[in-house]
This record gives C-alpha cells, sequence and structure tokens, in this order.
C-alpha cells in the first residue's frame, strides 16, 4: 500500500512548484519594486539633503552664544523651530531692529507665508550702524525699506554648504548675493555670518553683521 505520507509530501511539494511557476512573473515584478521602492528613497534621501532644511544642532558662528540657550524660551534655537520666520525673528534677541523694519515694510505676513527661504538677517548693531535718523527715514518709506529687506531673502532654503556651493543666490529683488569663505569665515557680499542654519518652519536663517545694500538699478 502507498504510504500516505509520502503521498501528501508529494503533492505539497508538486502545489509549491505550480504556484512558483505560475508567479514567476509575478516574483520578477516584485523584484522590479523592490528596487524601484529603494530608488525612490535613494532618491528622497538624496532631496532631503538640498532642501536646506537644518537642525538646531547644524548652527555655526559667533553670535550663536548670543541666542538663549533655555530651550523654552521662544527665542532659542528650539523654540524658532516651530515658527515662521517673521515671528521666530520677533523673539529673537538679536533681531529686534530687523523685526520692527519688517513691521514697518508691512512684510510681516508676507515673510511668513514663504514656504522655503532662506534670509540674511542683520543684527542689531548693523542696523545701529545706520544711525537712527536713516533707520527713522527707512521706516517712513516704506516701499524703499521693503526693497532693501527682500534684497536679504531669497526665494529658495539653502543650508550653508548649499550656500558654498553656489556662491551666488538671487534674492526676491531680482540681484545677486556673492557668498564667500566657509564655516565662521562664511561672508554674504562681505557682511559676516554671525550665526547660520538657523532653523524655522519655513526659512533658514543666517544672522548677518551689516544690512546690505542693494546695487542701484
Amino acid at each position: 500500500m502507498r504510504n500516505p505520507k509520502l503521498a501528501l509530501a508529494g503533492a505539497v511539494v508538486a502545489a509549491a512548484l505550480s504556484v512558483a511557476a505560475c508567479g514567476g512573473g509575478d516574483t520578477a515584478s516584485s523584484g522590479s519594486s523592490a528596487a524601484e521602492a529603494t530608488t525612490t528613497t535613494a532618491t528622497s534621501s538624496s532631496a532631503a539633503m538640498a532642501d536646506g532644511v537644518t537642525e538646531t544642532t547644524d548652527v555655526f558662528g559667533p553670535g550663536c552664544a548670543q541666542v538663549p540657550a533655555d530651550p523654552s524660551d521662544e527665542g532659542s534655537l528650539q523654540g524658532m523651530v516651530d515658527d515662521p520666520v517673521a515671528t521666530a525673528a520677533s523673539n529673537n534677541p538679536l533681531l529686534t531692529k530687523l523685526v520692527a523694519a519688517v513691521k514697518a515694510a508691512n512684510l510681516v505676513d508676507t515673510l511668513n507665508s514663504q514656504e522655503a527661504i532662506t534670509v540674511f538677517a542683520p543684527a542689531d548693531p548693523a542696523f545701529a550702524e545706520l544711525g537712527d535718523a536713516k533707520f527713522q527715514e527707512l521706516a517712513a518709506d516704506p516701499a524703499a525699506l521693503g526693497k532693501i529687506l527682500q534684497y536679504h531673502v531669497v526665494g529658495q532654503r539653502y543650508d550653508a554648504d548649499g550656500l558654498e556651493g553656489a556662491g551666488t543666490v538671487k534674492s526676491l529683488t531680482g540681484q545677486e548675493l556673492t557668498i564667500s569663505g566657509t564655516g565662521d569665515a562664511m561672508t554674504v557680499n562681505g557682511a559676516p555670518v554671525l550665526c547660520g542654519n538657523i532653523p524655522t518652519a519655513n526659512a533658514t536663517v543666517f544672522v548677518i553683521g551689516k544690512v546690505l545694500t542693494p546695487p542701484a538699478a
């Protein structure tokens, strides 16, 4: 008499071979899908590295020591991460003059509504170099002040490595800004970067030591 266990085992093997033969095309397809998924993941990873978004651990520069260290402080690096850039700047003790200028030029909503930008933010001492009279003059002319401020904004988000690689970037006024040096020696149109790679919800911020003047048209 035929052994029923052997017969059962043979049936199972035959069924398995039949399924494998019928599903050969699906196996190749699955392999292709896996390769595509791997490629997509790699592409997404590359895009993430090139999107200019930074973390609080990426900041650099001597001016960063003046940013509040307590993460519960809205003006700290951690406190600025979740706010859009104009709101984040309003909590930063290095940028009170810039915030006043942005408000005078009616640009708060404009900056906060941008999706991905780079902001070169003059620190308070940079505005102090202009003198109070000049600052008041600019504040009284929102159009002229707005043009100066937009010259400090790039319509693409860059981190320090991205800026260094680009060499020149175009501001919202359509005029170019020149990036030189690296790390603590990085400059923007000759203005030193005091604290760079600061992350906010919609922008990467570089606090700089001078107010940039747009070239004459």
